[in-house]
C-alpha cells in the first residue's frame, strides 16, 4: 500500500471525509466540498465535506450543553483527560507528523516538532490543572475572609491557520479544557485533514475517559463563512483566531460589537539587526532559519534584515 494511504487509513481518514463533528458524532457535512491537495506535488489527497449553517449552529449548541457539565468537574480531573490526550499523541506522533508534511508541506523534522508542541502543551496544562489558584483576602468584618475564585468562560470558538494545523488548536484547547471551557474548532480549509485526524484522536481518548461529555470538543471545517458564524454567535464568549492582520480586524470588530472577547495571533513584520560585533556564524544560522523555517509562513518569520555597512 502507498505509505500516505497507510497513514490516512491508520488515522481513520478516507478519500472522502466529513469535516463536521458534533462532539464525537460525525455529521454529513452539507457545505461545499473542499479538495485537500498536497503543496509538495499538487496531488489530491482527499475531499472534505464542510459544514452548513445548521451544522455550525449544532456544534455551538453541543459545546454549550457540554459546558454545563464540564465546568463542574474538578480541574485536576479535567487535567487527567489532557494527560491521556498527550499520551495518545506521543504514541501516534509517527502518524500525525507525515500528515502535516503531506497536507501543508512542512519538512518532516518541522512536522515532528509541531506534534511535539502539542505534547508539550499537554504537559503544561496538566500542571496548570493543579495550580488554578485564587487569592484569599482579609476582610474588615471579624471572623470573615474573602475568597477569589476563577470561573471558566464557557464555549470558546477557535479559528486556526494552515501553517500550524495542530499546534495552535492544541495551545488553545488543552489549556481551555483544563480551565473548564469547551471548544468549537474551525480549522483552515487548507488543513482540514489534519483537523479531522486530531479530532478523531481526541474523541477516542474522551470515549475511554469517564465523566467527560463528548461535546467538550467540536469540529466544523469550512471557509470564512464558518468563521463568521462563530464570530457572530453570542453563545461563544471568546473567539481565539490565528491568521492575517486583515482577518483579525474582521473578527475583532464582529466580536466586539456583541461585547465578546477576542484572542488574536496575527501576522508579524519582523526584522533583524546585525551589527559589527555580531557572531556571524550564529547570525547566519538564525537568519536562514528565521527566513525559511515553515517555508517563511509563520508570524515570527524574518521579513527585514538590517546589516551594518562594515560587515
Amino acid at each position: 500500500m502507498d505509505p500516505m494511504k497507510e497513514v490516512l487509513s491508520q488515522l481513520g481518514l478516507s478519500a472522502t471525509c466529513s469535516g463536521v463533528a458534533i462532539g464525537a458524532a460525525w455529521s454529513d457535512g452539507r457545505g461545499v466540498a473542499l479538495a485537500a491537495h498536497s503543496p509538495i506535488d499538487g496531488a489530491r489527497i482527499a475531499t472534505v465535506r464542510s459544514g452548513a449553517n445548521d451544522e455550525v449552529d449544532a456544534s455551538i449548541r453541543s459545546a454549550d450543553e457540554a459546558f454545563l457539565a464540564w465546568r463542574m468537574v474538578p480541574a485536576p480531573i479535567r487535567g487527567n483527560l489532557v494527560r491521556r490526550i498527550g499520551e495518545r499523541v506521543r504514541r501516534d506522533k509517527h502518524l500525525l507528523a507525515p500528515l502535516i508534511t503531506a497536507e501543508v508541506g512542512k519538512i518532516p523534522q518541522e512536522a515532528l516538532g509541531e506534534v511535539q508542541e502539542w505534547i508539550d502543551i499537554c504537559e503544561f496544562a496538566v500542571g496548570l490543572s493543579r495550580q488554578l489558584h485564587g487569592l484569599t483576602i482579609a476582610s474588615e468584618r471579624p471572623g470573615h475572609r474573602m475568597m477569589e475564585q476563577w470561573h471558566p468562560l464557557g464555549p470558546v470558538g477557535c479559528i486556526t491557520a494552515f501553517n500550524f494545523p495542530m499546534a495552535v488548536w492544541a495551545w488553545n484547547a488543552m489549556v481551555g479544557l483544563v480551565c473548564g471551557d469547551t471548544v468549537v474548532w474551525k480549522p483552515s480549509e487548507k488543513a482540514s485533514l489534519c483537523a479531522i485526524a486530531v479530532h478523531r484522536l481526541v474523541c477516542e481518548v474522551i470515549a475511554e475517559t469517564p465523566n467527560v461529555p463528548p461535546g467538550v470538543v467540536n469540529l466544523v471545517c469550512g471557509g470564512r463563512e464558518v468563521g463568521a458564524q462563530l464570530a457572530e454567535s453570542p453563545r461563544l464568549p471568546l473567539i481565539s483566531a490565528t491568521g492575517s492582520v486583515r482577518m483579525g480586524q474582521g473578527v475583532s470588530s464582529v466580536v466586539g460589537k456583541r461585547l465578546g472577547r477576542s484572542l488574536l495571533e496575527l501576522g508579524g513584520n519582523n526584522g533583524m539587526i546585525v551589527g559589527p560585533s555580531a557572531d556571524l556564524e550564529l547570525a547566519l544560522r538564525a537568519i536562514v532559519f528565521a527566513a525559511v523555517g515553515t517555508c517563511g509562513q509563520r508570524c515570527t518569520s524574518l521579513r527585514r534584515l538590517i546589516v551594518h555597512r562594515d560587515i
